[in-house]
């Protein structure tokens, strides 16, 4: 049975991720009812609150990939937007930089997941690192305001990078050479050049491993953190947090072989280095959070923050993890 995106493998991981959610959702109901004293309240609170926002945002996944290739492209669309927004609202711009924030959001962004869907490889790998970082610069000295210049454009460009063309290689994870080849239909060729199950099933590996690597690794640093790795940036990553949830995500990486292409021993390779950029991820992120003077970089998600919280590993993850594979895995 497949439904849009998800086959028989897509729906089974789907259901062992409602079990995991169904115990967390015990587990605090169980600390909540014995962690009644008001020192506990806010620990609470915000557990309940991640727990529901991960509901959510399993529920929201299962849904957008249930609806086919189109309306998961379309979805991180949405995110990048978003998150581009959050970015540059946080940013040091002005009302010089307006036309190039339009050209942005509005030409730039459509024109990059525009390309993702049309699987024009060859293009959406180097529209925005090369023709838009180009092109950004040159509007912005268009409009004559120098003062700041060097910082606007690259704060500019950079957002642009990390918010679009970073989160969209997560979209063209479906149409990897190799899991376009698992699609094929031997009968009519039906399937072949566009996004199945085999592309979902490695979206899913990748957003488990790195989304789980961020959980154990808040999970490991809450019970054995005790070593902070740059406690002017981020208070919270520990080494023991950092080493505890690498490993772990690893192990579940390794675990999930079955959903993948790979052999057990390639996911957990794939796994740890999607792990390891993942916390780059992070923790750049908080650099820009800490230069800001801001906790978050928005509200929308309960207890996670704004979209940029939720994706900066994933932001560092994808590009790369979809770029070994393709090298890796296809001979392209």
């Amino acid at each position: 049975m497949t439904i849009g995106l998800l086959d028989e493998t897509g729906l089974r991981l789907f259901a062992g991720i409602g079990v995991v959610l169904i115990l967390a959702s015990i587990v605090t109901a169980v600390l909540s009812a014995a962690m009644r004293s008001e020192r506990y309240a806010s620990l609470i609170s915000n557990l309940k609150m991640r727990v529901g926002a991960w509901w959510a945002m399993v529920l929201m996944l299962l849904v957008v990939l249930a609806g086919g290739e189109t309306i998961t492209i379309i979805f991180f669309f949405v995110l990048s937007f978003l998150a581009l927004r959050e970015f540059i609202t946080i940013s040091r711009t002005t009302q010089r930089d307006h036309s190039a924030l339009v050209w942005m959001f509005w030409i730039i962004l459509p024109i990059q997941y525009f390309s993702v869907w049309q699987h024009w490889y060859g293009f959406f790998a180097v529209f925005i690192p090369v023709y838009a970082f180009l092109f950004l610069p040159a509007r912005v000295a268009i409009a004559g305001e120098t003062k700041g210049f060097l910082q606007r454009t690259a704060t500019t460009q950079w957002s642009l990078m990390v918010c679009v063309y970073c989160v969209s290689y997560a979209a063209a994870i479906l149409q990897l050479p190799v899991a376009l080849e698992l699609g094929k239909v031997a009968a009519d060729g039906s399937a072949i050049g566009s996004g199945g199950p085999a592309g979902a099933n490695l979206l899913m590996f990748l957003l488990l491993v790195v989304q789980g690597s961020d959980v154990m690794q808040y999970i490991w640093g809450k019970t054995l953190g005790r070593h902070k790795i740059a406690p002017r940036v981020s208070p919270n990553k520990t080494w023991e947090g950092f080493i505890g949830g690498v490993l772990s995500a690893t192990a579940l990486g390794a675990g999930l072989w079955w959903i993948t292409p790979f052999e057990w021993w390639q996911a957990a390779g794939l796994a740890f280095v999607s792990c390891l950029l993942g916390f780059a991820g992070g923790l750049v992120m908080s650099s820009i959070k800490r230069d800001r003077g801001i906790k978050d970089f928005g509200a929308l998600i309960p207890g996670h923050g704004g979209i940029m919280d939720r994706i900066d590993s994933l932001c560092f993850a994808a590009p790369v993890f979809f770029h070994l594979v393709r090298f890796f895995f296809s001979g392209a």
